[in-house]
């Protein structure tokens, strides 16, 4: 009889709800990008920001995600990922509005930059964190790493044409009025979500359960997880390096090298090409050298390409440290690939959005942390040293991932982990008691699942009598669970 050969999976473009999100991903990248060179050549050119102010425009659309990045996980899994993106859409297109309405009418200033850069950061948070805990419902877990390439492959598609077109946009309209086609771009991915699926009703918790103790177990399950806690510092000491080098190329490029804003836009062009060309390479190189392992040789033989980036300067050194900048892209673009489907895969669904928040906790801080810093040590030491900080920051990153479990794996869990819980006190202090006068061996109770439902005092105890009681049976009055047999009770 011959052998039946399993189905393939479905990829992910089978699925109309990964189609919609993918186009409104594309959207919402493609501003983000054309924004992320528009500010900071506002603040330079249009306000005479010196470095030290560029660096705080650069901390406070971070920020956010040090502010609000934890509990906003804890508040994505109550909520409906689709309204959650669409609102966070729609608030960043109304802040990308303002600024050029405000350059047109001469009111423009520092201080309104500082709090675009600051309220839109909060909207990314919630956004960033509601699509990644939601593309695990629209694909299925063994769809995640057809899904990831696509995702990361469209953002950095955005990062090419985005800051690439931003460069061209602030040239040609001046950096304020680009703005307009970010908040375009912002409300078409608005309008591209609302034919997305309704999401179902996040489960309600039959008891309050307080958001610090939500909060706790996604960092629990990020920190205390070997692979995970890996993943979470090679990526951030990635995101500060780069965040040093990303922060104070504006300055170095239009004030020390005199270049044009279109070649900062070109230059961060090849890092986006970078990113595409490595999220393109990223299955077919787990396939090869297996996941972890995938990562971790990427990392060893690509990350040290940013010591060149510092050397950028006019002539042959521009392209030499651009090739640099795109092979130290290449890697993140596998990281982010392969990391994110781990991480993901690695995760049960109930806690998707907490474990993502709190990786954008640390990732986003440190591009915070990298920022202000990026600002600190332009003032005190000057632009090309901390352009070398950031890129032994670049080149070092992998070192946690090549040093954990992460390495070995060989492919992605093919089955949905179950939650891990730690003992916590029983809720009501007399049931032990009771229990401990009855039945005098050692009674061990266990942590409650998440969101499950307390019994209250008296109909536990009345629950408990009746189970027993039925369990005695033909016992006749003997003990009910038998002679010297323990007990393990569990609290549903």
């Amino acid at each position: 009889m011959p052998s039946e050969t399993p189905p393939r999976p479905v990829g992910p473009w089978h699925h109309a709800g990964f189609r919609t999100l993918f186009t409104a991903t594309a959207f919402s990248h493609l501003g983000t990008h054309i924004g992320y060179v528009a500010m900071p050549l506002i603040a330079v050119s249009s306000l005479d920001a010196t470095a030290g102010e560029v660096g705080l425009l650069a901390t406070l659309s971070t920020l956010a995600f040090l502010l609000i990045g934890l509990p906003a996980g804890a508040w994505v899994d109550r909520m409906r990922h689709r309204n959650v993106l669409i609102a966070a859409d729609l608030t960043r297109s109304v802040l990308f509005f303002s600024v050029p309405a405000a350059w047109a009418l001469g009111v423009l200033t520092l201080e309104q930059l500082y709090t675009v850069a600051l309220l839109q950061g909060c909207a990314t948070v919630f956004f960033d964190v509601g699509s990644q805990s939601i593309i695990p419902r629209l694909v299925g877990r063994s769809g995640l790493l057809g899904a990831n390439a696509a995702v990361v492959g469209v953002q950095a598609v955005g990062n090419v044409a985005g800051r690439g077109a931003g460069g061209g946009l602030v040239a040609l309209l001046t950096a304020p009025f680009a703005l307009l086609s970010t908040g375009f771009l912002y409300l078409g991915s608005a309008v591209r979500l609302y034919s997305l699926g309704e999401s179902p009703a996040p489960a309600r918790p039959a008891r309050p359960v307080p958001l610090g103790s939500q909060i706790a177990e996604g960092l629990r399950h990020v920190l205390h997880h070997p692979e995970l806690r890996a993943l979470a510092l090679t990526a951030s000491l990635c995101n500060l390096g780069s965040q040093l080098v990303n922060t104070l190329l504006p300055l170095l490029f239009a004030r020390e090298l005199g270049f044009s804003a279109g070649w900062l836009g070109l230059f961060w062009a090849m890092g986006g090409l970078g990113v595409l060309f490595g999220s393109r390479c990223a299955r077919p190189l787990a396939a090869r050298l297996g996941h972890g392992r995938g990562i971790g040789m990427a990392a060893l033989f690509l990350a040290p390409a940013a010591l060149v980036v510092p050397l950028v300067d006019r002539g042959p050194l521009l392209a030499l440290a651009a090739v640099g900048w795109m092979l130290t892209t290449f890697d993140i673009g596998v990281n982010n690939v392969l990391g994110v489907s781990l991480r993901q895969s690695l995760t049960p669904a109930p806690l998707l959005g907490r474990m993502n928040a709190t990786f954008r906790f640390m990732l986003s801080g440190s591009l915070a942390i990298g920022s202000a810093l990026a600002g600190l040590l332009g003032e005190l030491v000057g632009i090309r040293t901390t352009l070398w900080v950031g890129a032994g920051c670049l080149a070092l990153a992998f070192l946690p991932v090549l040093l954990s479990p992460v390495r070995t794996r060989k492919e992605l869990p093919s089955h949905e982990p179950e939650p891990r819980h730690e003992p916590v006190v029983h809720p009501d202090p007399v049931l032990p008691l009771r229990d401990a006068v009855a039945h005098p061996e050692p009674v061990h109770y266990r942590e409650p699942l998440p969101y499950c439902e307390v019994v209250g005092r008296h109909e536990a105890v009345a629950h408990r009598e009746a189970v027993a009681h039925r369990e005695a049976g033909p016992h006749h009055g003997g003990p009910p669970h038998g002679p010297m047999e323990p007990r393990t009770q569990s609290i549903r």
